[in-house]
């Protein structure tokens, strides 16, 4: 009997332990990390993959994920620098790269994270203006990101990107400014038709130019040719001139010479141009004009005939 009851009280004893190991054992899963605490006191930080704790020793004090985080803080009321009040509300982007900061560093993260940016953000605002908030976003984005990397750092927290999301001015301002804005639109509209009508009027301009420009040219070269074929016709007529008078002037000397040839003497050729000027009156010349030289001859003529009369 006592052999039994001590098989039983290993048995329970070994069910035990089996169950403190099995209990005790942790897996840490990807992009986590396990702050471990001894004995109340930080011990170590587990990575992924599989870790022991000794029972009722050891402690996971804190799971940690290291994945980036967001956190959209609600609009804050800022003050510009010519006292305009307006909301603004911002979105951060930070990751947790010392969990052991980040356990031990700061009671609160998120709510040190957003009061640190609330008046972060006061202070860059009332250095500028309305109209200098309303677009420098860059340069806001880029001076609260600044200032909260360098405080969140002991924390083990990094600030990776901040973004003003909206900026809300009051509504006085807002109706003032979409005033402008359609003021603004309507004087670039009238520009445009101006600028559109301006290059109309001038490509009309230029077309007339261009046309009255062609024309010219064109009655230009009409012209040219004009002189140029009057210039060929006369070109043709004086040499056709003077072809013919080649012709006369070759013939009268072919003339002379078979006169010459016959050895005509004066007598004969009164005649001749006797004979020929008969035949000229025979004619349809209402007037002739009569040689000196045959006007001689017709009286010798005449007087010839009373003779033998």
């Amino acid at each position: 009997m006592p052999d039994i009851i001590s098989v039983i009280v290993i048995g329970v004893l070994a069910f035990i332990v089996v169950c403190l190991l099995v209990t005790n054992i942790r897996i840490v899963p990807q992009a986590r990390a396990y702050v471990v605490e001894r004995l109340g006191a930080y011990h170590e930080t587990w990575q992924v993959g599989l870790h022991f704790k000794i029972p009722l020793i050891d402690k996971v004090s804190r799971r940690v994920s290291l994945k980036e985080k967001v956190i959209d803080f609600p609009p804050q009321p800022v003050i510009t620098k010519d006292n305009v009040t307006m909301e603004i509300d911002t979105v951060i982007y930070f990751q947790i790269t010392d969990p052991k900061l980040y356990a031990y560093g700061v009671e609160s993260p998120m709510d040190a994270i957003e009061n640190l940016t609330a008046t972060t953000l006061r202070n860059i605002i009332g250095e500028l203006e309305l109209d200098e908030s309303l677009t420098s976003r860059e340069h806001i984005n880029g001076k609260i990101r600044l200032v909260l990397d360098e405080a969140t750092d002991p924390w083990g927290i990094k600030i990776n990107r901040v973004e003003v999301k909206n900026i809300t001015p009051p509504r006085d301002i807002q109706t003032a400014m979409e005033k402008q804005m359609r003021a603004e639109r309507e004087r670039r509209e009238a520009i445009l038709i101006a600028e559109g009508e301006k290059k109309s009027a001038v490509l009309i301009a230029e077309g007339q130019k261009e046309a009255k420009i062609l024309e010219a040219e064109a009655n230009k070269e009409a012209a040219i040719l004009r002189a140029e074929a009057q210039k060929q016709t006369a070109i043709k007529e004086a040499e056709g001139q003077s072809q013919a008078i080649l012709m006369i002037n070759q013939a009268t000397a072919d003339g002379l010479k078979l006169i010459k040839n016959a050895e005509l003497d004066d007598a004969v050729i009164k005649l001749k141009s006797l004979e020929a000027f008969g035949k000229a009156a025979d004619g349809q010349a209402t007037k002739i004009i009569i040689p000196s030289d045959i006007q001689g001859l017709a009286g010798l003529a005449t007087s010839v005939k009373e003779l033998v009369k």
